[in-house]
């Protein structure tokens, strides 16, 4: 079953996925950062920050399969490498769409001011956290683009920056939410 991980899964069009990366990744960014100005008010029996915790549940499994996912590849295992990358790419998708919810139904929390100085810390998190989840989107896409035309050294070459912030990323939103979620 190994060998049909070298072949391509789509055709290369290189100007037609760059431009799909491009688009796509800027139509989730502005959506997101038009979020903070949106909300949905709904008769809603029960508590929306649910999708807070669910969002908290995906990037944990997301941050287990990433170093996961490399592990596969340095063991040259790829059929298990891209089912786990793939499932990574799926679950944060669905985070997506339960970030999206969590932010349309609820308000904004804010961090206590007199948090003492862990707020410094929280901020620092949050605000790395904020930047590079805005830009990690397109870094994602390509990489998996790399991978499905079997481009494995162009994967490989971009794969050792997206891992880094993706799971950055991951592991900085759970962070967050531990942090914050008390004051839901």
């Amino acid at each position: 079953m190994e060998k049909n991980v070298f072949q391509p899964l789509i055709k290369k069009n290189d100007k037609v996925a760059y431009s799909i990366i491009a688009v796509f990744s800027l139509i989730i960014f502005l959506s997101i950062t038009a979020l903070a100005r949106v909300k949905i008010e709904v008769n809603q029996n029960f508590n929306a920050h649910i999708f807070a915790t669910i969002n908290a549940v995906i990037n944990s499994i997301v941050s287990i399969l990433l170093p996961l996912g490399v592990f596969f590849a340095k063991q040259k295992k790829f059929d298990a490498h891209r089912k786990v990358m793939f499932s990574a790419i799926i679950l944060s998708s669905l985070f997506l769409i339960s970030y999206v919810l969590h932010h349309l139904l609820t308000d904004s929390t804010a961090y206590p001011k007199d948090a003492g100085n862990i707020k410094y810390f929280y901020y620092f998190v949050l605000i790395t956290h904020i930047i590079l989840a805005g830009i990690i989107l397109p870094f994602v896409l390509l990489t998996a683009y790399r991978a499905l035309i079997a481009e494995f050294p162009k994967h490989k070459k971009i794969a050792r920056i997206t891992f880094p912030l993706w799971w950055y990323v991951s592991i900085s939103g759970v962070i967050v939410y531990l942090m914050i979620s008390p004051y839901y």
